[in-house]
């Protein structure tokens, strides 16, 4: 049955009772709306500290009922009971619960909604991520510009409140739009299987003579992927050694991987290696994210004569920057690129992540500059101890904050759709999984990283660079280690760029003539 021609979707998709869509009243971004308007709410609760329902009232809870919270009179808190710290906690972990559940998935849904078949669709497809990432900011924004302020002032159970009631909202909103949602059909079992069968008949295989041509491997016929509308990926040179599980065997009680499946998990590994050389940056992201608060506490805060901006407020100017940047990036720089050099998103994705790296690196640079003139400055008013004001400008700090926003539009936004786009068939929340873990195990590095070089340069009796004391510490022997840091990871980076092959796979089938969809290689530098 010819389903484009009965007007559904080109890549089987289906709606909650399994029967096929049609494509002009389902998906796209009308039903990107609902998922964009959920993720906006999603992410201001997660900035107030949230982003799952169940965790939320629970938490809200633990803040508002007297007999969960510790008493307190003229301003003396009693000691928290066990059952409420285990209740507190307990809310907490059903918080981490839910956010695993849904992280890996809403955007992987979201972007789902469009058919890559359909040329049109895939078009639209291509600023997904990037307005979906502008969703998630203006949360933020709010959580941080407005949530945060009354949480401090008006009250907890309050601040905890209003995410609460703005989160159940969303999933009114996300559950109106379920007749407009495409769902992607699982035409495989085991995906994750498969990637393991592969690495385990590869190396049962390992004896045998890999073919000198990708043709004498195994691989189903085309009628095969016609018929079950699963997509056939054809081979590409890299990690030979998988090869060894396509490898055709007359009599074999282990039978032989198709090459699809075998370049599967060749996607996976590769997606691996450009996962590491990104964990850097996610990590110096951390770093420098509470670094620049630190130099912020002991700087003029003033604005005007009475008012004093929190030194934490200024981290708003990340997201504001990224949301003023993200519309011009979509509907300025792309477009310039695309007459540029022919490609549809107007640069590659590695290129992206690259440019994004090294707009990081120079937010870096800039944090230095800004911290050796406030040692400077330090010195020459002879200021020793910790609550002393610098007499210079907090405002000072702005043009870091600025570039890490800028950044994020390359880099962050870059790192979700690269990771989407690359991953096999029927396992694109591998990919969310992917970037989303990164993002954990960066703020992990953090921490371990300032405490190895507190630490080390601390023993002994030496000045930490990084002591309580950020007027008597270091912070620009710091960044100047960070930054050579990155430099070496964006060096990394490059070189594992070019060893990366995108995955090239057949997108269609016109009248019996396969049209393959083809990825530029490498990062072309």
């Amino acid at each position: 049955m010819n389903m484009d021609s009965k007007g559904y979707t080109q890549d089987g998709t289906v709606d909650l009772r399994g029967q096929p869509v049609l494509a002009d009243k389902t998906g796209k971004w009308k039903a990107c709306a609902f998922l964009v308007g959920y993720e906006a709410f999603e992410r201001m609760a997660f900035y107030g500290i949230a982003s799952n329902l169940v965790g939320m009232v629970l938490l809200t809870m633990a803040v508002s009922i007297k007999f969960l919270k510790p008493s307190c009179e003229n301003g003396v808190c009693n000691k928290a009971t066990t059952t409420q710290i285990a209740f507190f906690y307990t809310s907490l972990y059903i918080i981490a619960i839910g956010a695993g559940g849904t992280k890996p998935n809403i955007s992987t849904f979201g972007a789902d909604q469009f058919d890559d078949l359909n040329p049109h669709e895939k078009k639209l497809k291509a600023s997904f991520f990037n307005w979906w990432m502008f969703s998630a900011f203006t949360g933020a924004l709010f959580a941080t510009l407005g949530l945060v302020y009354i949480q401090e002032n008006l009250g907890w159970g309050l601040g905890y409140g209003i995410p609460t009631v703005g989160l159940i909202l969303s999933l009114i909103i996300f559950y109106i739009g379920t007749p407009m949602y495409r769902h992607k059909v699982r035409r495989t079992r085991h995906p994750a299987g498969d990637l393991l069968r592969v690495v385990v008949t590869a190396f049962a295989n390992a004896n045998l003579k890999l073919p000198t041509h990708p043709s004498e491997l195994h691989e189903l016929d085309q009628q095969y992927y016609i018929t079950t509308r699963k997509r056939r990926v054809h081979h590409t040179p890299v990690f030979r050694f998988l090869d060894m599980a396509a490898i055709k065997k007359e009599s074999s009680t282990r039978p032989a991987c198709t090459v699809t499946q075998v370049e599967g998990a060749k996607l996976v590994l590769g997606m691996a290696m450009i996962w590491a050389v990104t964990l850097i940056p996610s990590t110096i992201w951390a770093q420098i994210n509470t670094l620049f608060v630190k130099q912020g506490t002991t700087l003029d805060r003033h604005f005007g004569s009475d008012f004093q901006i929190p030194a934490a407020s200024l981290g708003s100017f990340v997201t504001l920057s990224m949301l003023v940047s993200v519309p011009m990036y979509d509907r300025y720089f792309v477009p310039f690129m695309q007459r540029k050099t022919g490609n549809p998103r107007g640069i590659t994705l590695l290129q992206r992540l690259g440019i994004g790296f090294v707009i990081q690196i120079l937010a870096i640079a800039i944090a230095y500059a800004v911290e050796v003139k406030r040692m400077g400055v330090i010195k020459a008013h002879g200021i020793t101890g910790p609550d002393e004001v610098v007499p210079m400008s907090i405002f000072h700090l702005l043009p870091q904050y600025v570039l890490l926003g800028v950044a994020d539009v390359f880099n962050a936004i870059g790192l979700l759709e690269f990771f989407y786009d690359q991953s096999p068939e029927e396992m694109q929340s591998l990919g969310t999984t992917f970037f989303t873990s990164g993002i954990g195990v960066g703020n992990f590095l953090n921490s371990f990283l300032v405490t190895v070089v507190d630490k080390v340069t601390g023993r002994g009796g030496g000045k930490s660079w990084i002591g309580k004391n950020v007027n008597e510490s270091h912070l620009d022997y710091y960044y100047g280690f960070i930054f050579l840091l990155s430099a070496l990871n964006l060096v990394a980076f490059l070189l594992a760029s070019k060893k990366y092959v995108y995955k090239v796979e057949s997108a269609e089938v016109v009248e019996g003539c396969e049209q393959i969809e083809g990825k530029a290689l490498g990062l072309q530098v």
